[in-house]
């Protein structure tokens, strides 16, 4: 268990609840993330609630959501600055589908890689930690997780070049700001709540090559 009682709010939310066992956020419309590529705006004031690590790890949690309106959207995030951040979560599109994805902003530009899926009501994410790069992976049912991607962020370094020797001991050499975040970019609210909150050493190895 991790305990976000101790966290910080980026962008504090009017209306959450957070416990030792829980993290409950009520979104309000119009709050977003997103940085400049392909549609030219900037977005930048959604709640994220967040520890900080100078450790590797792995991060794990599951999402309950009810959403109600088009681009709804709960997941975990790493927030550094406006122009140096990662999200990941389903937004609801439509009754037929939505999409499981992820955005990884560098330098203040931001992608978005997602697959169509039917909309769960809960879904779980892992996230994990080896210096500047991190693996994020989602599960229906929080005990057979799938890769959603592999990425890295700019902001905090190179990788070490002994990544790829008989998994070595990798030392993080700058603290990391992670958590979970909940927004509604058009006019909508809805309640999204994390539980099973999991911190551990990383168990993402490093690459045999």
């Amino acid at each position: 268990m991790v305990d976000f009682t101790r966290g910080s709010w980026v962008h504090p939310p009017k209306n959450s609840t957070v416990t030792e066992d829980s993290i409950e956020i009520i979104t309000e419309p119009g709050t977003d993330f997103w940085q400049r590529s392909y549609y030219g705006f900037r977005n930048d004031n959604a709640p994220a609630l967040q520890l900080e690590s100078n450790e590797n790890f792995t991060f794990t949690t599951k999402v309950d959501f009810d959403y109600q309106t088009r681009f709804d959207q709960c997941g975990l995030i790493i927030y550094l600055d406006s122009e140096n951040w990662f999200k990941a979560s389903i937004e609801f599109e439509n009754e037929h589908f939505s999409r499981l994805g992820s955005v990884v902003t560098n330098l203040g530009y931001s992608d978005w890689a997602t697959t169509d899926i039917p909309l769960p009501k809960c879904m779980w994410y892992r996230l994990s930690r080896r210096g500047p790069d991190f693996l994020i992976e989602s599960s229906i049912d929080g005990k057979t997780f799938n890769q959603m991607r592999i990425f890295h962020l700019h902001a905090l370094g190179q990788t070490s070049e002994a990544m790829g020797k008989s998994n070595p001991p990798l030392p993080a050499q700058s603290p990391v700001q992670f958590g979970v975040y909940a927004c509604s970019p058009l006019d909508s609210s809805f309640s999204a709540r994390f539980s099973e909150l999991s911190l551990q050493p990383c168990s993402w190895m490093a690459h045999q090559a």
